[in-house]
């Protein structure tokens, strides 16, 4: 009898000593057999993030979720069941005998699960210091190779490290959603990602969608930039890239100071997606930039074959070589029908005979019906533009290299223009509006000369008018004496 107790009292000792319930323990990982439960939690090694269950506002809902550890205001970067939340205190988290990570409510219903394509001899689970929580094997000598991360599903934030964008080989695609109110992290109106149709070979590009209309795009990237995002430059807070092979496509960035901390994150207010910074001293998110910036960012804001300049009164004006489609409803500022050409493009038997107007400082057309090859110089890119009669426009896909080669399709939307940055775009016109830019920079020409030759003999009489003046005055003093 003295036996079974003592072996049912080793049992229960090391059963509680494999549940994670101990407040005062701080553990960043879960193996098989554990458990981790409501009012415990995981910290990762330096503390940075914790993971735990929590509920948002005044909802009484639990979740699971990773917030930053060492700021006062608890501030959510991941939740696991964003959109099935549990509605008491019996939330447990564990590994179970396939090698998942899975996530319990009442009466051990599965709430929400991991999916690895590959199971693991030893599964662990970790919290990393970057926020990442991630499914490893531990016999795997490379701790880098996780079967799982959540870095690859994120909800409504990226952090330093975390790709924003597809996963080719995967078929995964990593988009942010913004919460749907303050009381329920389930997925709201605005969604933010890389549209890509690669089967058609379309240029990439992020976008803000509203539901599923188009809300806000930032340009496809250009070797340098998002070609509608000129300020995304160079600066003291982080680096950025852009990857866009035959595997992968995304953005990612780092931040250049570990001591600062900077997220982006979706909103469902007017500023949708903000990058914030936390300001200690004032212990604060205080946004350091966000978008839309102006009604030029609202997508498709001057309908098609048009450019948004906010700078100019009106904003809106039809593209060089185009006629607003009604002109009645464009001087009342009506502007969503857009422009039409003042004479169409020559027919697919005489296209050869059509040109291409440059425009400069643009964020380029919406690139949903595009083609390109990352491999053509600009020569070639407008040959292949010109001898495809559907062809509307063309430009560098690098500006940075002066290579790769993008053609547009049908109407152009979107374009804004900006007083610095942006890229040139060649817009197919018929040879008659070649013929009337050409004469107009002659005309050009010629006033500047006119002005020129104007201001230089003014500028001679004026010399010779005050030579006159002192000679008359020095010729009078000297009349004096």
């Amino acid at each position: 009898m003295m036996g079974i107790c003592s072996l049912m009292f080793i049992v229960c000792f090391f059963n509680s000593f494999s549940f994670l319930v101990t407040s005062s323990t701080v553990v960043d990982s879960i193996r098989p057999s554990n458990f981790m439960r409501e009012n415990t939690t995981l910290v990762s090694k330096e503390g940075n993030f914790e993971l735990g269950f929590f509920s948002p506002g005044n909802s009484k809902n639990r979740y699971l979720g990773i917030w930053y550890k060492n700021i006062p205001v608890q501030t959510f970067i991941w939740v696991a069941n964003r959109c099935k939340p549990i509605n008491d205190s019996s939330g447990s988290l564990t590994i179970n005998d396939k090698g998942e990570l899975v996530l319990l409510g009442q009466n051990q219903s599965v709430m929400w699960s991991t999916n690895s394509l590959k199971p693991a001899q030893q599964p662990l689970v970790q919290l990393l210091d970057n926020g990442n929580l991630v499914l490893r094997d531990e016999k795997d000598e490379n701790t880098e190779n996780y079967l799982w991360e959540s870095f690859d599903y994120p909800t409504d934030t990226t952090v330093p490290g975390m790709k924003l964008g597809w996963d080719l080989r995967r078929n995964l695609t990593r988009r942010l959603a913004a919460w749907k109110s303050f009381d329920d992290p389930c997925n709201g109106d605005f969604t933010y990602g890389i549209e890509l149709n690669q089967q058609q070979h379309t240029y990439p590009e992020p976008m803000i969608l509203k539901g599923s209309s188009k809300f806000y795009r930032t340009g496809p990237w250009n070797g340098i930039s998002f070609s509608g995002s000129p300020d995304l430059r160079p600066n003291p807070l982080f680096d950025y890239a852009f990857v866009y092979n035959d595997d992968e496509v995304y953005y990612i960035y780092y931040l250049k100071d570990k001591s600062v901390i900077s997220r982006i994150v979706m909103n469902q207010t007017t500023s949708v997606r903000q990058r914030m910074v936390w300001i200690q001293a004032e212990r604060i998110w205080k946004p350091y930039n966000s978008v839309p910036r102006d009604q030029c960012d609202n997508y498709g804001f001057c309908g098609p074959n048009s450019e948004c300049v906010i700078t100019n009164n009106p904003v809106c004006q039809c593209l060089k070589g185009f006629k607003p489609k009604d002109e009645e409803n464009w001087k009342a500022m009506y502007w969503s029908e857009g422009c039409v050409r003042d004479s169409p493009p020559n027919n697919c038997h005489e296209k050869e005979k059509d040109g291409f107007l440059r425009f400069s400082g643009l964020k380029v057309p919406d690139t949903q019906y595009t083609w390109v090859n990352k491999s053509v110089n600009l020569r070639e890119c407008r040959a292949k533009c010109l001898s495809n009669c559907s062809c509307t426009a063309y430009t560098n896909s690098d500006i940075k290299q002066g290579i790769g080669c993008v053609l547009w399709f049908g109407d152009l939307f979107d374009i804004r223009q900006f007083s610095s940055g942006g890229q040139d775009l060649f817009i197919r016109v018929s040879a008659s509006e070649i013929e009337k830019a050409r004469v107009g920079r002659k005309v050009k020409k010629a006033v500047l000369v006119l002005a020129i030759i104007v201001a230089l003999v003014g500028g001679l009489i004026l010399v010779g008018f005050y030579i006159r003046r002192r000679h008359n005055l020095f010729e009078g003093n000297l009349f004096i004496q």
